[in-house]
């Protein structure tokens, strides 16, 4: 009987250290998950925080990417620019300033003709003869009509230079008060050739519903190329609209509002095209996105176009589009930039 006691108590005594051990061991292994959770959880805020200045860093990159290839796109176009304006500029004008003055000298000498055939209406028969044979009448109506048309013509090429450096202004680093109708003037000057009609498709109309706008303190040059971007696309959009549904027949037309607000102007481009879905439109401004065909597109001017306006130009700029009714980009900057 003693025996089986002491037996018992052992037993109690072997059951609760057992116990114990046991609860100590629980324990132990609660801490250990807790402390895994932990760290895990650390692990997973580092990794969150990692990838997020990751993120920021490639934005970054990307923003560096797009200002540097901005930077060097816009440096080759002036440098090309104001070469090509130079070297067609003062060949123009010498011939424009002679074709003037031979203008009065033919005139000069048609009057002299026509006096001469006046006062002698029976020339010598070999006179004659030539006469008749160049067509002495048809090259005096026809020479006027020439020399008018070549003056015509060289005018053109003088406002296409002049369109030219306006648009470009890359002499110009500096910010300078400039008329904002006269660069989208000057970037539809140098777009006149898409505007044509052509063989598959009507003439692109534009409409100027343009507000009095004061002078506007800008970087000139940045700022038309944000325009010729915008327009471009625009033209791109009406031309695949026409080309792929030509039983539309439908007059391609691109509108230009200009507004004066207190503090700032606010230019708006739209056409009447297919629109942008929301999937594309969301993205429209990111760098290297874009929708055209290898070759057509590099995804870069939407980019550039944003980083002008809303960092060089301290402004903004968005984009309205509808499927089926067409697409508005707004653009609103400052009167004056901020040091």
């Amino acid at each position: 009987m003693y025996r089986a006691a002491i037996l018992l108590q052992s037993f109690v005594v072997v059951l609760t250290v057992a116990t114990l051990v046991l609860s100590a061991a629980i324990q132990e292994n609660r801490k250990a998950n807790y402390n895994l959770k932990q760290a895990n959880a650390e692990l997973e805020h580092r990794v969150a925080e990692r990838t997020e200045e990751l993120s920021a860093t490639l934005g970054a990159l990307k923003k560096a990417q797009v200002h540097l290839v901005q930077q060097e796109k816009m440096s080759g176009l002036g440098q090309m620019v104001a070469g090509i304006a130079h070297e067609i500029n003062n060949p123009m004008n010498f011939i424009h300033g002679n074709l003037q003055h031979l203008n009065g000298y033919t005139r000069d000498l048609l009057a002299f003709l026509n006096l001469y055939e006046t006062q002698y209406p029976g020339p010598h028969a070999e006179i004659q003869a030539l006469a008749d044979e160049i067509d002495i009448d048809f090259l005096k109506q026809d020479l006027e009509k020439m020399l008018s048309a070549m003056i015509v013509g060289t005018s053109r090429i003088r406002e296409i230079v002049l369109s030219l450096r306006n648009f470009s202004r890359m002499d110009e680093a500096e910010q300078k008060s400039v008329d904002i109708h006269d660069g989208i003037e000057s970037t539809l000057m140098i777009l006149q050739h898409r505007l044509k009609a052509k063989s598959d498709r009507p003439a692109i109309n534009v409409v100027r519903q343009y507000d009095a706008l004061p002078n506007v303190e800008c970087f000139a040059g940045q700022l038309n190329q944000v325009f010729m971007n915008v327009l471009a696309n625009s033209i791109d959009a009406l031309e695949t609209e026409l080309t792929l549904h030509p039983e539309k027949q439908k007059q391609p037309v691109i509108t230009i509002r200009t507004e004066n607000r207190p503090s700032s102007v606010v230019i708006s481009l739209a056409d009447n095209g297919t629109g942008i879905p929301e999937a594309v439109r969301s993205r429209i401004f990111d760098p290297f996105f874009t929708t055209k065909t290898v070759g057509k597109g590099t995804g870069m001017g939407m980019a550039i176009s944003y980083q002008l306006v809303t960092e060089t130009h301290q402004g903004k700029i968005e984009c309205f589009s509808d499927e089926g009714r067409g697409t508005e980009f707004v653009i609103e900057i400052p009167k004056q930039l901020v040091a």
